[in-house]
């Protein structure tokens, strides 16, 4: 699928149908997440795949997203910041966060090229999820992202924060490129 049309297909699905994901399709998805980049190419993000109807209705209940218990595959992604805190400091801890997130955004970006649906799911009860899926209290739950087939047609997108509101030019709340980048006879170097 070409890359635009990608992002603009990609979206929460809250509502799926009664049929399997494919399995090999969501392993596919989560070996891309592998080549993303990693900081000391350490890669620390971990998945959890969840498969038992009983484990998946318990993650939508500690999720308080009751529709999660319609999917057949849910994937808890997880981070261990040990290794790439003990080679970074406390600068790791953030380059743990962003790898989780990077690997995250591959992860739905992936399963929609596959013609599959997700949800990005970030408020659940962090203690019980561990502790149901027996995750070690040094290792983070990320996510949990219910993979499956949408049940309904799509809407018409909402719009998006316009690319105006979402840029900044030099400095904080500068909303306006600097007229330097604007004439191209005027050197830029020298501007400031």
């Amino acid at each position: 699928m070409e890359f635009d049309a990608l992002i603009k297909k990609r979206h929460s699905c809250r509502a799926f149908s009664k049929k399997p994901a494919s399995f090999k399709d969501v392993m596919n998805a989560i070996d891309t997440t592998t080549k993303n980049p990693f900081a000391g190419n350490q890669n620390n993000v971990k998945f959890i795949i969840v498969e038992y109807p009983e484990t998946i209705k318990k993650l939508a209940e500690l999720s308080q997203q009751s529709w999660i218990s319609k999917v057949s595959i849910v994937a808890v992604v997880c981070s261990k910041d040990d290794s790439i805190e003990k080679q970074y400091g406390a600068r790791g801890l953030v380059y743990s966060r962003q790898q989780a997130g990077a690997a995250i955004m591959t992860l739905l970006l992936k399963l929609t090229d596959l013609r599959l649906d997700s949800c990005w799911i970030g408020a659940y009860d962090d203690e019980s999820v561990k502790n149901l899926l027996g995750i070690p209290s040094n290792v983070n739950v990320e996510a949990i992202i219910p993979i499956g087939y949408s049940s309904m047609k799509l809407h018409k997108a909402r719009h998006k924060i316009s690319l105006e509101r979402a840029i900044y030019w030099e400095k904080w709340d500068k909303g306006r490129r600097p007229a330097a980048f604007e004439d191209p006879n005027i050197n830029r170097r020298n501007a400031y």
